[in-house]
């Protein structure tokens, strides 16, 4: 029987509401129940999570936010295996049941093996992790099941030729990476519709970075449509697309929220001017954008020096974006901010010792070790942020 998705929009799990922007750990509760109940209220009822998101803590908030307030047939749940994070094929079983455990239900209604890649497909293979979900499915466990990608396109049609059972495919899809030679989103999506298989679109704002574009390419989205919010651009070029089943969005702020109902309850689907205007834009980002970092923070607990790896990438793009918009461009309080994530306890770029730990699990497979030596160290660090930050406290004294 064929499911009734209804309004696309899913919330996803690993953007939730933090008291402690710094601390993925330090879960809102109160805000996200209040996320949860308006986003339910509208009709909206897919959530999405994983085991690693939140520091292992997004499943049990979506089990006390969703399934222990909602009824089990009036929300979609998914989440995935953490095959990156295990050691043995006993792990899928013990996994599998503490996930369940973790977010309070007898079954998912889809489950994914999370961030394939060819270590990840190696694993799987030698574990018989696929005939192990074609088993749980068969009992009930879960009603479909995927794979979330961030690999290449030729290895997507790898593993859909070699595994035809897969239901559907979880992808990174943006306007900005659409053509992007390393991420290459359009060329993954025609695999996903070659094989026949519905899409879940994640990263369709590129983790919020296409919320905050440049004034220029703000001025072309404003111009055409002013009541229209720059988010709103990214979530319909996704959500126009034959064969999404589901748009992701992370909702950590309750305006975030309200403006993601507002693009879905009654969608439009792009025109031919604004596909124009966003071509437009994307030539605009990609001037501006020197890290295309999309703050998913996988980098960070890999990272044996605690080096604080996407929030020092965005102040680096911040840097190189204000100096070429109409926002003030001080690159001390860029280094100020710079040293009071390292005053909390976090490495400074300049203590990367080079071991790509990061760098091999990042899903943008972004050559991180060379942006912290030639970017943040050569131009933030090389302000003495600790130096700036006593200047600062002694001038408010």
């Amino acid at each position: 029987m064929a499911i009734d998705f209804g309004k696309r929009m899913g919330l996803g799990g690993l953007r939730l509401p933090v008291l402690d922007p710094h601390n993925p750990m330090s879960i809102d509760m109160d805000t996200f129940k209040k996320v949860v109940d308006i986003y339910m209220e509208h009709g909206f009822k897919y959530f999405d999570t994983a085991y690693i998101y939140h520091g292992e803590l997004s499943e049990s908030a979506m089990a006390e936010a969703v399934v222990d307030r909602y009824p089990r047939d009036s929300f979609f749940l998914s989440t995935k295996m953490p095959i990156k994070q295990m050691s043995k094929a006993e792990d899928l079983e013990r996994i599998f049941d503490e996930q369940l455990k973790k977010c309070h239900v007898d079954y998912f209604d889809f489950y994914l093996i999370h961030c394939i890649s060819k270590d990840t497909y190696a694993k799987c293979e030698e574990w018989g992790a696929f005939e192990f979900l074609k088993q749980k499915r068969a009992e009930g466990k879960f009603r479909e099941f995927g794979v979330s990608f961030h690999d290449s396109p030729e290895f997507l049609e790898k593993v859909l030729t070699e595994h035809p059972e897969i239901d559907f495919v979880m992808a990174q899809i943006n306007y900005i990476d659409w053509v992007n030679p390393s991420i290459r989103s359009k060329d993954v999506y025609d695999i996903c519709v070659k094989h026949g298989k519905p899409i879940v679109v994640m990263e369709a704002c590129k983790g919020g970075t296409l919320a905050e574009i440049p004034d220029e390419a703000k001025k072309l989205m404003k111009d055409y449509n002013a009541d229209a919010s720059i988010a709103s651009w990214a979530y319909r070029f996704v959500g126009s697309l034959p064969g999404v089943r589901v748009v992701l969005a992370g909702m950590p702020k309750m305006e975030f929220l309200m403006d993601n109902i507002s693009v879905f309850e009654d969608f439009k689907p792009l025109n031919d001017a604004e596909y124009q205007i966003i071509d437009q834009v994307v030539q605009i980002i990609n001037a501006n954008t020197p890290i295309p970092c999309t703050v998913c923070r996988y980098c960070e607990p890999a990272c044996p020096k605690k080096i604080a790896i996407p929030d020092y990438f965005t102040l680096y793009n911040d840097l190189k974006r204000l100096e070429k918009s109409s926002a003030p461009n001080d690159v001390m309080t860029q280094a100020f901010f710079y040293g009071s994530l390292i005053e909390q306890g976090h490495g400074p770029a300049s203590a990367c010792i080079e071991c790509r730990k990061c760098e091999k699990i990042c899903p943008q497979s972004l050559p991180i070790t060379r942006y912290l030596r030639e970017m943040v160290v050569e131009e933030i660090e090389h302000y003495d942020p600790l130096k700036q930050i006593e200047s600062m406290k002694h001038a408010g004294e």
